[in-house]
């Protein structure tokens, strides 16, 4: 699997299909068009090259291609709050998982899981999470 990060808009893509799976390119665009404002084309392509990356695989369902996020969700969401925490916000110390818990996209579980990630992640020598759960 690839180990790139996924760019704002794939995230966007990512969590849709997080939230539920599979879905075809037309439902991501349903559930993402209001935050992205753009056409179905641009939806379809960046899950092509969401596909060639390894972030999603496709099957063919009663003849529609649909999708199924591969990236997990808790180490994804993990690289991208200890990226920013370090390199945006310079943190070096323990970060405050709390601030999740009213999240909407993840469960009470997948919180202690971030937790868990985070706190191992911070006791490696500036070690990066693996993008595999």
């Amino acid at each position: 699997m690839d180990t790139q990060r996924p760019s704002p808009t794939e995230l966007i893509l990512l969590k849709a299909l997080w939230r539920k799976t599979p879905l075809s390119a037309k439902e991501v665009h349903e559930q993402v068009a209001a935050e992205l404002a753009w056409s179905f084309s641009s939806t379809r392509k960046t899950l092509d090259r969401m596909l060639e990356k390894g972030f999603v695989s496709a099957t063919e369902v009663h003849g529609t291609k649909v999708f199924r996020a591969e990236l997990g969700k808790v180490q994804t969401l993990a690289n991208f709050v200890m990226d920013f925490s370090q390199r945006v916000l310079e943190v070096k110390g323990p970060l405050p998982v709390s601030m999740f818990a009213q999240s909407e996209l993840l469960s009470a579980s997948e919180i202690e899981d971030l937790e868990r990630l985070l706190s191992s992640a911070e006791k490696s020598e500036g070690g990066e999470a693996s993008d595999h759960e």
